[in-house]
């Protein structure tokens, strides 16, 4: 599966609330409720995992096989690799409003790591890590906009994966927004809806 680019709101018809898809929700247009198959629970969940981080199948295929060299739960190591992406963190942090529009700023080398450009979405925080947008009117003004936006809409009467995790800290002040990765994030704090073991019951079932 390429990543896809079509109607969202088709696919969170299908498969709920994917916030780093889009910040809609499916609300009362669901599909109606039919039996599924033990397969299609499976599948479903992957395409959630695919759809939410922006993923291709063949980069969700690797980010599996790299959970499963790691220590601890197949399912949690999966979900903490795609949360450290560089472009999930600047959605997390509310710098981008989806994780599409994080990997654009990222792409278009708006974001600095370290104080070093980054333009590699994939790229894979780590604690103490400084996120902040290059000195420049545009990059700063991108980030603003998404950070305003959130900040209408009152933080503490959204759901939890429109806040800031507790794995991360936010700086806000009139010259620049700087990102801290205070640890690597908790499973609590993992901004999809999601049973993990699924995925890695299904890709076990396709070797």
């Amino acid at each position: 599966m390429s990543r896809y680019r079509g109607p969202r709101f088709k696919i969170i018809r299908r498969l709920g609330t994917l916030p780093g898809l889009t910040r809609r929700g499916p609300k009362h247009w669901q599909f109606p409720f039919t039996k599924k198959s033990q397969y299609r629970i499976r599948l479903e969940e992957k395409q959630k995992l695919c759809f939410h981080y922006g993923l291709t199948e063949r980069q969700l295929l690797r980010y599996v096989q790299i959970a499963g060299k790691g220590k601890g739960s197949r399912g949690q190591v999966l979900l903490q690799l795609l949360e450290m992406r560089l472009d999930n963190t600047l959605f997390r942090l509310g710098m981008a409003s989806t994780i599409r529009g994080a990997r654009q700023l990222v792409n278009h080398r708006h974001i600095l790591v370290n104080g070093r450009t980054v333009d590699i979405p994939s790229y894979r925080c780590k604690p103490r890590d400084i996120i902040t947008a290059k000195d420049n009117q545009r990059s700063k003004r991108l980030i603003q906009n998404s950070l305003s936006d959130r900040k209408k809409k009152n933080l503490l009467r959204v759901p939890r994966h429109f806040q800031v995790p507790r794995h991360l800290h936010l700086i806000m002040d009139r010259l620049q927004y700087k990102g801290l990765v205070n640890q690597i994030i908790d499973r609590k704090w993992i901004g999809l809806r999601i049973k993990e073991l699924l995925v890695v019951e299904y890709y076990s079932r396709q070797t």
